[in-house]
């Protein structure tokens, strides 16, 4: 008896652990999906050091903070490189900054976390009060660089800036006679190459933000600008892709609209032809800077027009969807809408940004954190409590089906779920479980609840499906009754005589209902 009872102990946490989404990571339209083909919604941060050496390990990033991420539900961080270190001289690349990154993105993986890896940009280089390509790249003419009014400001008043982004979509031949754009594809190549193998990889992000240049002000307009979409950007996008393609057949590869978009303004770049490609995008409510109607409109107005134009864009294009940058404040107004608004889409996100980390171009800086300094333990006043207990939110991480609706009342503290059992592939997760184990765990939906929002546990209710994990876990793990077609799961805070409610039992879990969830 205490042989079987230890037995079934084992295959508890064996299930358990093979609840949570499985790598590697693709996509079935809009929606991501892992290796058992369920859906898969991300809730992460942003982890970008800005200042040279350009890596995160450098700001005291490691361990504490993976396991800190882990610990509040984040299964994803957009960790970004900056070309300038990926490739400091022409056509020679720096491999020991790219094992600093591959040693952050792997200690991340051990802690279930997905890293997003993106070329970041800001303002295209140091000279111009920015950050991202090597010095090499760039040409400006000679125009002055002024006047210097820091980050967004330069976008819109800075000749040489301007000049620089404007050589650089042109293609223009730099040292060695080799095009800008060519240099670019080759180093996200050989990124590419080194990452091939690195499972918890959620793919690659080509460039942050991209900045027309000189034709921004064809861009600011809610149609926004065609021409710069399709004869610029798209060009540029096929020639990294078909560079990165050539050494890694496999990974997601994320690309973004022109900057203005997280405006409101339209994205035109046609299809880009790749089987795995997602759609990624910002959300920043700046009233002076959103295109017409929306430069007096309410921040929710705006922000729900943006993620709307990002789901008509992966509904004509096929293409996986994230919201891979929002907040930089302490408002917590804001970001609770935000989430909000991103929860209603059905779109995950990963918020900016980890830290302070002395960033040089982020408007309103010292705003940003959730951890302040990651060099010291992510405890007590280095950690934004508050803006922690909005972002750390229950949530599905992972839907064995297609969610129709979910969200989380932070007044409540009510949490609900709908989803069909039948994935975005068209494979059944209500089918009658199989003898093996793994076939059962392959049906679970996992949901992130936490002990921030449940500090006194919760109660569960479950139409058409049963609970699969203990008592007040902080993974909820749902499993559908045979043959439903749509499970509906509400959690509310629990009462002392609260039980939770499930319409199915699952094989060698305890009964119907349970106190406590």
């Amino acid at each position: 008896m205490a042989i079987a009872v230890a037995a079934a102990a084992l295959a508890f946490v064996s299930a358990a652990a093979q609840a949570a989404p499985t790598a590697p990571l693709s996509h079935s339209g809009r929606w991501i999906t892992d290796a058992r083909g369920r859906v898969v919604i991300l809730h992460g941060v942003n982890m970008v050091f800005k200042r040279p050496p350009y890596y995160p390990a450098a700001t005291g990033f490691g361990r504490d903070d993976a396991a800190f991420l882990e610990r509040h539900g984040f299964n994803a961080v957009r960790l970004g490189l900056i070309y300038k270190g990926v490739e400091p001289n022409p056509g020679a690349y720096d491999d020991g900054y790219l094992n600093r990154i591959a040693a952050t993105e792997s200690l991340l993986a051990r802690h279930g976390v997905f890293s997003q890896l993106d070329f970041h940009q800001d303002m295209y280089n140091e000279r111009f009060q920015g950050e991202g390509w090597p010095d090499w790249a760039v040409q400006d003419d000679g125009l002055p660089n002024q006047p210097q009014l820091g980050f967004p400001n330069n976008y819109f008043a800075m000749p040489a800036l301007l000049r620089a982004f404007d050589h650089f979509w042109a293609n223009d031949p730099g040292p060695g006679g080799v095009g800008l754009q060519d240099r670019y594809a080759a180093a996200w190549a050989h990124v590419a190459a080194r990452f091939a193998k690195a499972r918890h990889t959620l793919g690659f992000d080509l460039m942050n933000e991209p900045w027309p240049g000189t034709p921004w002000t064809t861009c600011f307009a809610a149609a926004g600008c065609p021409a710069f979409d399709a004869g610029t950007m798209a060009p540029f996008y096929h020639r990294v892709i078909d560079r990165i393609r050539a050494v890694e057949r496999q990974k997601l590869i994320w690309y973004e609209p022109n900057v203005l978009f997280n405006f409101g303004a339209e994205t035109n770049i046609p299809g880009l032809g790749d089987r795995s490609a997602g759609f990624t995008f910002h959300v920043y409510c700046t009233p002076g800077v959103a295109v017409v109607p929306y430069n007096t409109a309410s921040c929710d107005a705006l922000d729900d027009h943006v993620l709307s134009n990002a789901d008509k864009r992966a509904q004509a294009s096929g293409d996986a969807l994230l919201l891979s940058e929002f907040g930089a404040t302490d408002d917590l107004a804001t970001i609770r809408l935000n989430v909000k608004l991103a929860d209603h889409h059905m779109v995950g996100w990963q918020y900016w940004h980890y830290c302070e980390c002395l960033d040089p171009t982020t408007s309103g800086s010292g705003t940003q954190a959730i951890v302040v300094d990651p060099s010291r333990p992510p405890a007590g006043y280095n950690v934004k409590r508050a803006k922690l207990d909005v972002l750390s939110e229950p949530y599905p991480q992972v839907v064995a089906g297609t969610p129709s609706a979910y969200g989380f009342d932070p007044a409540t503290r009510r949490f609900s779920l709908s989803y069909s059992t039948r994935g975005p592939t068209g494979k059944s997760f209500a089918r009658p479980p199989r003898k093996r184990a793994k076939h059962r765990r392959s049906r679970e939906t996992q949901i992130f609840l936490g002990r921030n929002q449940y500090p006194g546990g919760y109660r569960v209710s479950v139409a058409a499906g049963a609970i699969a994990s203990r008592p007040n876990a902080r993974l909820l793990r749902v499993v559908a009754c045979p043959h439903g077609r749509k499970v509906r799961v509400a959690v509310r805070p629990a009462t002392r005589r609260s039980r939770s409610h499930v319409a199915c039992s699952v094989p060698g879990q305890p009964g119907k209902h349970r106190r406590g969830g």
